[in-house]
């Protein structure tokens, strides 16, 4: 894979074999940040510790002056404000939200985009309003083929100047439990969530779930905007048109156990039986097995599987390890879901680092 240089509209660059992280990509990472591993003991991820993607700034919103409207293709065109929108029906849904570039930083060679690590990872009970009732008050026309979500939030991206919009099918958007959501874990959102309402896709990637939305537009034509053409595209060369990223691969994670070396995060762990735990999802499936490895992926062993908080929500594991070689050790964790579906353990490449569900590592070391 040769090294590229951006051009308006196209896919990200891949960094040269010797090249480091940049200052633009930290920047990128002081902006945006994950979910410390250590948080997935909570069911639900307090909100100053889910993961963040800001794509452009965060807007500034006077909750009493928005307003949200719902046009195009419609009978009845509608206008909300927030107290509108609350006095609809009122529904809460867990849902496990990851970005679709969770895990970008650890694939050779690197796509240049922000570095994220496995961190980039929440789950929150969100509470809002079913969209489908909305849809179906403003009243879908024969014609209508997609709906696009607006933000507020506004910048450049690659050269191109935009709104950040994304766009689903009708039968997307009718679908899924989707939901206009104004709380989460039932306290009014945070602006870096969204504030004062956000979309929320369950079992999709977060980039699906637009946040200061402030826009729903309903249209005759499929969507063709930069969010759903370029930026979220698996692609394996930038030549190739790729497919669309959309709902979330399984994943497991576990608490780092120990406790870490300062620069390194290399897990220091007493000889003995030690505790390992952590969570597990698949979007639009259950997980049904999560493996353990303690030999670096050579040899397997299932895990204990807990509860699930909800259909779109991740679940708890456990496992048992006794560490009786004293070394260094590499921890292995990977998810199967009810289809099948297996993390890979040597990484799923492709030229954005999108959908790369590649099975968690730690370093350890035993005394």
């Amino acid at each position: 894979m040769t090294t590229q240089t951006v051009r308006p509209g196209e896919a990200s660059r891949i960094a040269a074999p010797d090249e480091g992280i940049s200052l633009d990509e930290l920047r990128l990472a002081a902006r945006n940040h994950g979910m410390p591993l250590e948080a997935l003991r909570y069911d639900l991820t307090p909100p100053g510790l889910h993961y963040i993607l800001v794509h452009y700034d965060i807007p500034y919103v006077a909750t009493d002056s928005w307003r949200l409207t719902v046009d195009g293709r419609v009978d009845a065109p509608l206008e909300l404000d927030l107290a509108a929108l609350r006095a609809r029906p009122r529904v809460e849904l867990a849902v496990t939200l990851e970005c679709a570039g969770n895990g970008r930083a650890r694939l050779h060679p690197r796509p240049v985009s922000q570095p994220w690590l496995d961190e980039a990872v929440g789950t929150a009970r969100w509470t809002g309003t079913p969209l489908a009732p909305l849809l179906a008050e403003a009243g879908l026309l024969d014609d209508a083929v997609d709906v696009v979500f607006t933000g507020m939030d506004h910048g450049t991206d690659r050269g191109v100047e935009q709104d950040y919009q994304r766009g689903l099918s009708v039968a997307e958007a009718l679908g899924g439990e989707l939901l206009l959501a104004y709380e989460m874990n039932g306290q009014p959102l945070p602006p870096q969530h969204g504030a004062p309402v956000r979309l929320v896709v369950p079992g999709w990637y977060g980039m699906a779930s637009v946040k200061w939305l402030r826009g729903i537009t309903v249209q005759d034509h499929r969507f063709t905007g930069f969010q759903n053409e370029t930026a979220y595209r698996i692609k394996h060369d930038t030549d190739d048109a790729g497919v669309p990223v959309t709902g979330i691969r399984p994943r497991a994670l576990m608490v780092p156990p120990g406790f870490p070396d300062f620069m390194t995060r290399r897990r220091i762990v007493d000889a003995g039986d030690v505790a390992l735990y952590g969570r597990a999802w698949a979007g639009l499936a259950t997980v049904s097995r999560v493996e353990v490895s303690v030999d670096g992926g050579r040899h397997w062993a299932d895990a204990d599987l807990g509860e699930q908080l909800g259909r779109y929500a991740w679940r708890s594991w456990s496992f048992d390890w006794r560490a009786d070689t004293v070394g260094d050790v590499e921890l292995v964790v990977r998810a199967t879901d009810e289809h099948g579906d297996t993390q890979p353990v040597d990484q799923p490449w492709n030229t954005q680092g999108m959908a790369n569900n590649m099975a968690q590592r730690v370093a350890a070391s035993v005394r």
